[in-house]
């Protein structure tokens, strides 16, 4: 035993970089695996946790479209065993939010006559202020979406437009809001004083909507209350529904890419890792063979020997595996507390730390490095002492590298080309394992950048494939607000005499639900046109468009409930009547996560000849670059009414979380990855440096100058991390997105629709070139320093 451990830690000392690159290796490994296992399952635990701490809705009812009545609905649900109910909170809509006198674009607010907490179902978690039974007069709770996107504090007042008046309330308390708070909502629950509220809106024009929330003490039994529930009703319930899942699945998006990612990649680096410890052992079996033959006759075992090497690198997993698992605390509390900042009640988040996973995952990590290391090491077995003593390698590994040699010598003198070029392609075909790993070390790191660039530039050029994602690629969205003041008529007089406006159209959003016989109906979004699909952009990835009073476009998640494809006739029921349509297309949408359809204002004129969509205005422009000023001089004309805004504005707004919550893991990633890049590449060319020393030596003795033999040696790394380079555009823009399927398809998506900056993505991958070049050049300053006598005695 004494014999092992000397020689064990002899090889850590003799090879102090290539240990420390291979311990660094497998702590970042430890480090991306126990932080994606540790983010994906905080995300969901926390979500969990937060909604049964704040007995969170299963479903939340929207009803005041004057189809069911809410205090019967209300007293039905209230009756029932096994389901708790609540109250019903009164509410209205407004379109304008503003905030330090700027409007809040995209952000539809619902103000709500709070009731005295705590609520029964979907309590409120105080993030900021004191926690009060309700806000006190003047006052409203916002959620933490709100704050967190618009960047509004306690004490900060904000301003409603309603009709051709604006209020201001302070905000005493940010709350946490399970339903409408999590990221991506474009509705955002105001909970302001019932005196605020009737005095508000006493006088404004409409009546009150109504909400409820049920809870189901067992949620899979849901199915059975509602086949229940509409046997009462004698039909199916025609109102908005808010599903458990797509409240969940917001919160759970983000965290879930992320996490993919990293398991990805804290596998690959892995796998790296497992490459470098074999070649390494290879290259410590070959440098050594002579020695080892040596010691083989004086009695010390292959068992023994290979115990040493198994020694050696348990002893260094282990040093970097606990700071991997110390580390990953830190790294996965920076990644959910960017990500997960709308969960969080009081300065932190209550995050899990699962050690006994965690450690499970360590000795895994262990286990599978002992078991590689076994593997490689048993080399050794087959060195007899004779032929060490004699060749300083097996006899037969001999003969083949003077017969490589030989090759490779005559291919490079056929050629003509001048020596140092000579020299880097020399260096290529000799090491073919180092040749083999800078290649996929540049195809690693460049797959991973330009992905992220990739995913982020498609983000913030969404515009662009704004079709893909399932929105219209219209110029300006003209939301009514106010409908008792505004003239539809004059609007629209006034658009079709602006020689600047293209085309128009209207669009509604009514509530539809789509009969199920296997399970309970589908309530959903279904948009109304009036006017083209087409003319604004609407794209399908199946099939076109509906056009006619008998046709109806679905999203992928209802023709995947409902087993639905093209062609097929399917029922659904519109404001209280049933339509038998024919689906003409299937789309996705991340919007509503393709639970939605699509509709002409034909169809609703079958029942309601008078039908006139005025929800929305959709306006393309003879030349975008006009959208800003169209957008000014309609808010002025119809003010009091309308909110005008660009479509760029109202993507931005939606999707600027997502990339506030990607850039910090993804930049962290690329940075590390260009990092361990450039150190395993110092490292590998410091062992043909040493393997090749002779060589170099033999040419700096015939007059070649250090740096020529330097360049050769880092034109070859060029040359192989430019074909890792090219494979890496490919993975990141092909293989990485594809992979991704599985996850976004959930949220009703087939693809990603990628906006690919070649220019950029071609830069951002040239970084493995230069990271790996520099590792290379840093790696050969030995040959500079040394004379050519030290370099062929080594």
């Amino acid at each position: 035993m004494y014999a092992i451990t000397t020689l064990c830690i002899a090889h850590i000392r003799k090879r102090k970089i290539q240990n420390t690159l291979i311990a660094i290796l497998i702590m970042l490994s430890t480090l991306l695996l126990v932080t994606s296992i540790t983010i994906i399952n905080n995300t969901n635990n926390m979500f969990e946790k937060a909604h049964q701490e704040s007995k969170g809705a299963h479903q939340v009812l929207t009803m005041g479209d004057e189809i069911h009545n809410p205090v019967i609905v209300n007293n039905w649900w209230q009756q029932q065993s096994g389901v708790t109910a609540s109250q019903l909170i009164p509410f209205r809509n407004l379109s304008r939010i503003k905030f330090n006198g700027t409007e809040i674009p995209n952000l539809y607010p619902l103000m709500m006559n709070t009731p005295k907490t705590p609520l029964v179902i979907d309590q409120l978690v105080f993030s900021q202020g004191e926690k009060k039974s309700f806000p006190e007069q003047g006052t409203i709770w916002i959620p933490t979406s709100m704050a967190t996107t618009s960047g509004i504090t306690l004490g900060d007042s904000v301003e409603f437009q309603k009709e051709e008046n604006s209020f201001k309330l302070s905000v005493s308390a940010i709350v946490v809001d399970m339903p409408y708070g999590g990221p991506f909502t474009i509705n955002a629950r105001i909970w302001m004083n019932e005196q605020d509220y009737k005095e508000q809106f006493a006088t404004m024009a409409g009546s009150d909507q109504y909400m409820m929330a049920l809870r189901f003490d067992d949620y899979q039994q849901s199915p059975k209350f509602w086949m229940a529930f509409e046997q009462y009703l004698q039909g199916p319930y025609l109102e908005s529904k808010m599903e458990y899942e797509k409240i969940a699945a917001y919160y759970l998006f983000i965290n879930k890419i992320i996490g993919f990612i990293m398991i990805v990649l804290g596998i690959a680096m892995l796998f790296i890792s497992l490459f470098i410890i074999g070649f390494s052992i290879s290259d410590a079996i070959l440098s050594n063979y002579k020695t080892i033959g040596v010691i083989k006759s004086l009695g010390l075992t292959s068992k023994e020997i290979i115990a040493t090497y198994v020694l050696q690198y348990g002893v260094l997993s282990v040093l970097a595996i606990i700071p991997g698992l110390l580390a990953s605390h830190i790294l996965s509390r920076i990644i959910i507390e960017s990500s997960l900042a709308f969960l969080k009640a009081g300065n932190h988040l209550a995050i899990i730390q699962d050690w006994r996973t965690n450690i499970l995952l360590g000795l895994m990590i262990l286990t599978i490095i002992i078991i590689t290391t076994f593997f490689y090491s048993n080399k050794a077995r087959r060195v007899e002492p004779v032929q060490a003593i004699k060749y300083g390698m097996a006899e037969l590994a001999n003969s083949k590298m003077n017969r490589r040699l030989n090759k490779s010598n005559r291919i490079l003198h056929v050629i003509e080309l001048p020596i140092p070029l000579k020299l880097g392609l020399k260096n290529m075909t000799i090491n073919v394992k180092s040749t083999i790993l800078i290649i996929l070390l540049t195809s690693l790191t460049s797959a991973i950048l330009v992905f992220s660039v990739v995913i982020l530039n498609s983000i913030v050029g969404i515009k662009q494939t704004a079709p893909a994602w399932g929105y219209d690629s219209s110029n300006i969205a003209v939301t009514v607000y106010n409908k008792a003041a505004f003239s539809k008529e004059s609007f629209e007089k006034q658009i079709q005499t602006d020689g600047r406006i293209k085309n128009y159209a209207w669009l509604d959003q009514l509530n539809g639900v789509f009969p199920n016989d296997t399970h309970q109906p589908l309530n959903i979004g279904i948009d109304v046109v009036e006017g083209s699909y087409d003319d604004l952009g609407y794209e399908n990835i199946l099939g076109h468009n509906p056009s006619n009073k008998n046709e109806i476009a679905i999203g992928l998640n209802v023709a995947r409930t409902l087993n639905k494809s093209l062609g097929d006739v399917i029922d659904v029921y519109i404001q209280g009547h049933e339509h038998s349509l024919i689906i003409t297309g299937i789309y996705q949408s991340i919007a509503n996560m393709s639970y939605s359809a699509r509709i002409t204002a034909d169809v609703v004129k079958v029942h309601q000849a008078d039908y006139s969509a005025s929800l929305l205005s959709m306006i393309n422009l003879q030349n975008e670059t006009l959208a800003d000023q169209v957008v000014d001089e309609l808010n002025q004309k119809f003010a009091g009414s309308i909110s005008a805004e660009t479509q760029q504005t109202l993507l931005d707004s939606f999707f600027k979380m997502a990339i506030a919550v990607l850039i910090i893991p993804l930049s962290l990633m690329g940075i590390v990855l260009m990092t361990i890049t450039c150190i395993i590449i110092f490292s590998a060319s410091r062992i043909n440096v040493r393997k090749e020393s002779g060589t170099y030596g033999i040419y700096k003795a015939l007059g070649m100058t250090s740096n020529n033999i330097r360049w050769s040696i880092t034109f070859s790394v060029f040359m192989l991390s430019v074909l890792g380079a090219l494979l890496g555009i490919f993975f990141g823009i092909k293989l990485i997105p594809l992979a991704l399927k599985i996850i976004i398809l959930e949220y009703g998506l087939t693809e990603l629709p990628l906006v690919i900056n070649w220019p950029l993505s071609i830069a951002i991958a040239c970084l493995s070139i230069v990271v790996a070049c520099i590792g290379c050049w840093l790696s050969t300053k030995v040959i500079a320093r040394t004379s050519p006598r030290i370099l062929l005695v080594e």
